[in-house]
């Protein structure tokens, strides 16, 4: 189990960002959560399977279509045990 946050920084609000993101850790049966941040930049609290949650921090690294990321900060972080994945407000 890996368990990690990642910080996603440039044009990535209003880019269904967080929709696409969930879409993503569903395939890749990943749970935790993602929300939009005051400063601009998106969170994601995610953990699973080490290879699954490499691909989500990979996926993270350019978004959806419409994203344009211009640098993402991932820091490891004790398992929650954290169920489904959702989008917080």
């Amino acid at each position: 189990m890996k368990a990690q946050r990642v910080i996603v920084s440039g044009k990535v609000q209003g880019v269904y960002f967080r929709a696409s993101a969930k879409q993503k850790a569903l395939m890749l049966n990943v749970n935790g959560s993602v929300r939009n941040e005051p400063d601009g930049t998106v969170t994601l609290e995610i953990e699973g399977e080490d290879v699954a949650v490499n691909h989500m921090v990979n996926w993270c690294k350019n978004g959806p279509a419409l994203a344009r990321v211009s640098n993402i900060h991932v820091e490891n972080q004790a398992a929650k045990n954290l169920i489904n994945f959702q989008i917080k407000k």
